[in-house]
């Protein structure tokens, strides 16, 4: 499966800001190929914001659909007005393994609860507009020996379809390749094996 994420390191974020009826939306985004990642996030937004009136959050921490790993909340907004908009603003974007938090500074004026859903769905959609993004290909392990000769022709076979030799180790029969084979791809290993002359076996999973 393939899929956009945002490509943005550990531990960083993207930051935005709308206002809305003088109350300030401050948008984070961040990776969370896990939940952790996002409590992560969430934790940086209250140490940062103390004073904040509400530190609003919603995450999808899998790939676009994924109904274990999510989550949402109001953080004290009226109920569904804030983490539910959120919620649907990222799904509706496409992107997995994505964590959210909204904070808002009070202006004063109270918006209802439409206004609320549409100012917190509006602070994320303007924060996605501009959040850097890469595609994220699901591997499955796959692991190859190959004899001492033939190494460098199978890694540089391997380059040239995009499938990363995630280690090497070294025996007295070959090298054996552990390899992160995409998972929507089938195992198709005719073209290297022939290459190498048939010295090329598929091994089980340690």
């Amino acid at each position: 499966m393939r899929y956009p994420v945002p490509d943005l390191p550990p531990g960083g974020r993207h930051e935005s800001e709308i206002e809305v009826e003088r109350s300030r939306f401050l948008t984070w985004l961040c990776h969370a190929p896990e939940p952790a990642a996002f409590e992560a996030l969430l934790a940086a937004a209250r140490a940062a914001h103390p004073g904040a009136s509400h530190h609003c959050s919603a995450f999808i921490a899998g790939p676009p659909g994924e109904q274990a790993a999510i989550g949402f909340s109001d953080d004290g907004e009226p109920g569904g007005t804030a983490g539910r908009p959120m919620f649907q603003a990222l799904e509706g974007s496409g992107l997995g393994q994505v964590g959210c938090v909204v904070i808002r500074y009070f202006g004063g004026t109270k918006l209802g609860t439409g206004g609320l859903a549409r100012a917190y769905a509006q602070a994320v959609a303007q924060g996605l507009e501009h959040l850097p993004r890469r595609e994220l290909v699901e591997r499955r392990p796959l692991r190859l020996r190959v004899e001492f000769a033939g190494e460098a022709e199978a890694r540089a076979w391997l380059a040239a379809h995009e499938i990363p030799v995630e280690a090497a180790d070294y025996a007295a029969e070959g090298v054996i390749l552990s390899v992160g084979w995409p998972s929507d791809r089938p195992v198709d290993l005719d073209e290297l094996a022939s290459r190498l002359r048939g010295r090329l076996t598929r091994l089980p999973p340690p």
